[in-house]
């Protein structure tokens, strides 16, 4: 039997926002959104860390949402990252994501505040009472410093929109208890357990290194999807290496940025606290993306 949020299986690619002169570029914004809909992704996630959203202004957070919704013009679906460590503001993103078109919206944990896990539940239950759209509860106590439970998320899937959860905690107990206790569809939220979190029912991944082999992740789903269990571990061994390596460079989306440049697609300036990486890093991502088949622009 399906789960709910299962249209939203498969590859999703949370983009990051590029910049220029410290404005959002909205013709790289377009570069990005084509690209990914000619690799065949299922789903474009905007603003979310990938995105910088930390560093967009209310203003530049909507501009983004409203110019990715357009583009896309209903080809793939959109899941607008509108999550805030304050409900009321998480609230407000969210229901103008939803009126401008957006098919879902990534709910980041609360961050920083740390909420007990009754916090988490009513800062949940106020967003679903708030909005219709589908909600991807994405849990990363890596970034959030709090960690939502299992049961917490089981009293969650109560609310009829609560349908999908990212999840990044990187346990495999806490992804099988979720898919035990509920009938959530359960999204990777680290590429490199993308395919250990298929193999006990996940649906999916929402996924970084996609900004650059959307097309290889694809096919490993695709493979596992498929049953072809053999072809799908080749998959993950090959993409394994480059996925370990430009997430443990420096933060997300540090390393991504430089390899997009390096690949003929920059995405302009990080913006401050983010800063680029220093030469030795620099060399290091070179090597990492031409082990891997992919090839540097020349200088």
């Amino acid at each position: 039997m399906a789960r709910r949020g299962s249209e939203f299986a498969g590859l999703s690619v949370a983009i990051v926002t590029p910049f220029q002169n410290g404005k959002v570029d909205s013709a790289r914004l377009k570069d990005q959104i084509e690209f990914q809909i000619a690799a065949g992704t299922n789903c474009v996630v905007p603003v979310g860390t990938t995105g910088e959203s930390p560093t967009l202004s209310h203003p530049e957070h909507e501009q983004v949402i409203s110019e990715v919704i357009q583009i896309i013009a209903g080809r793939v679906k959109v899941m607008a990252g509108t999550g805030s460590n304050s409900t009321a503001e998480a609230i407000s993103l969210t229901k103008w994501a939803a009126s401008e078109g957006a098919d879902a919206t990534l709910q980041v944990a609360p961050y920083y505040n740390k909420p007990t896990q009754e916090g988490f539940y009513e800062h949940y239950k106020a967003i679903s009472e708030a909005i219709e759209i589908p909600i991807c509860v994405y849990n990363i106590p890596g970034r959030t410093g709090q960690n939502i439970k299992p049961e917490t998320i089981a009293r969650m899937a109560e609310f009829q929109n609560v349908t999908m959860v990212k999840e990044a905690t990187g346990s495999m107990d806490q992804a099988s208890q979720i898919l035990n206790l509920t009938d959530l569809t359960v999204l990777s939220g680290d590429d490199t357990m993308t395919l250990p979190l298929l193999s006990i029912g996940g649906e999916g991944v929402v996924s970084v290194v996609g900004n650059l082999v959307p097309e290889d992740m694809l096919e490993m789903l695709r493979a596992f999807s498929a049953g072809n269990l053999e072809q799908a571990q080749k998959w993950h061994h090959k993409l394994f290496p480059l996925c370990r390596d430009l997430l443990s460079l420096a933060t997300n989306p540090i390393p991504l940025k430089a390899a997009m440049a390096e690949l003929g697609r920059d995405t302009g300036e990080l913006r401050l606290p983010m800063t680029p990486l220093n030469d030795a890093q620099l060399e290091f991502l070179r090597k990492t993306i031409a082990t891997y088949g992919l090839g540097a622009v020349p200088v």
